[in-house]
């Protein structure tokens, strides 16, 4: 997608709120959804006059994605959404496997039924949008399945520092997401995880979200395969 197609109002920002952030974001969520594939040039100028800003608050988001790693900012010149690195997305699930692996013990421990309820609640919300077309909401509904957990846990700025650490990993999920099965494997290994903590057995609640965890990267040659101008391993 080119920022130029967007429909109209999608680059209003809120006034009443500082612009960069609100920038970085939109910027953020369209490149790890792959609206913005890896390759696309950003122009400083035109972002500023597509969103209606000096070209200072867009500078300001550019830099704050490039040290997440999104693009590649060459001075003077340009500035590149960047390939998915695979070593930045195998650290990233280092860091979310070994939170969550503790996580899902803890709660699985103090076996709480109204966590258990909520989570219930968001898988059976996903069940309802498993379709290629529904893929957006579906990654949302993930996205807070895991929060949750997180908040219960007692460790809810972790869930900010992941999530800040897996834009990589995330673009590779993005990937997968297609595969036909993909996200209906995803219900089921977080139905899983969930009876697990009500069954109130942390070692097989941790072997549940180990699996979970495993599925992206053990596609990375297909992904590769599929994809060979979207990846570096550096």
């Amino acid at each position: 997608m080119n920022l130029n197609d967007a429909p109209p109002g999608a680059h209003r920002l809120d006034r009443s709120r500082h612009a960069a952030p609100q920038v970085f974001e939109r910027l953020r969520a369209m490149i790890v959804s792959l609206e913005l594939a890896p390759g696309s040039v950003l122009s400083r100028a035109d972002l500023a006059a597509q969103y209606g800003l000096s070209q200072t608050p867009v500078r300001d988001a550019l830099i704050k994605l490039g040290e997440e790693g999104l693009v590649d900012i060459f001075p003077q010149h340009a500035t590149v959404v960047s390939r998915i690195s695979v070593s930045a997305a195998l650290q990233a699930h280092f860091l979310r496997r070994s939170i969550e692996i503790e996580v899902v013990r803890t709660l699985a421990i103090e076996r709480d039924a109204a966590l258990i309820g909520r989570l219930r609640e968001t898988i059976d919300a996903q069940s309802r949008v498993l379709a290629p077309a529904d893929n957006e909401r579906f990654v949302l509904l993930d996205q807070d399945f895991h929060r949750q957990m997180l908040e219960a846990a007692g460790v809810p700025q972790l869930w900010e520092l992941v999530r800040r650490r897996s834009g990589h990993i995330d673009r590779l999920r993005r990937l997968t997401l297609p595969v036909e099965g993909k996200t209906s494997a995803v219900v089921r290994d977080h139905t899983a995880i969930v009876d697990a903590i009500e069954a109130n057995e942390p070692d097989a609640a941790q072997a549940a979200m180990r699996s979970h965890l495993s599925g992206t990267l053990g596609q990375i040659d297909q992904i590769r395969a599929n994809h060979p101008d979207f990846l570096t391993d550096h």
